[in-house]
């Protein structure tokens, strides 16, 4: 669920710029749209796995989502600069088809760019607001929290 909440602000950054003008909803737009969204949420994946992690190994929430974005930073940030660098052919693309390869270059660039600064402070966030109501067992035994809910309302 935490994971979801990476998804808006990287939508954001690539629909403002097609918002502005810079580019058009079509085919090739869309293809970016699919590949930003699946690179954006694997970085709130690879926040929240090593977090769940730290709590099973007896971290408190705070302590285990501080370290897992500390500790996760820079695999981030070069997998995001890896992408945006790779991305800026398609965006200075001329010649036959250069405005499809524009649109979706400036697409990945745009929403990757944004996505993954505001994603660095929404998912460890959102963890800690949404986590706040679940205990270190529910990680543990996910079935536990619904069981115990199930046996309330009986």
């Amino acid at each position: 669920m935490v994971i979801l909440f990476s998804v808006p602000p990287a939508l954001f950054g690539a629909l403002a710029f097609i918002t502005m003008g810079f580019a058009s909803i079509n085919v090739y737009t869309q293809v970016g749209l699919v590949t930003l969204l699946g690179l954006i949420t694997k970085h709130g994946i690879l926040i929240v796995q090593f977090a769940n992690q730290l709590q099973r190994a007896g971290h408190n929430k705070r302590e285990a989502i501080e370290e897992a974005a500390a500790v996760r930073l820079r695999p981030i940030l070069m997998t995001t600069a890896a992408m945006v660098l790779g991305v800026v052919p398609l965006v200075w693309a001329s010649g036959a088809g250069a405005a499809g390869r524009h649109d979706m270059g400036l697409v990945i660039f745009a929403g990757l760019s944004i996505g993954t600064l505001l994603t660095l402070f929404m998912v460890p966030a959102m963890y800690l607001f949404i986590g706040s109501t679940h205990s270190a067992a529910s990680i543990e035994n996910p079935g536990a929290q619904a069981d115990a809910g199930a046996s309330d309302s009986a």
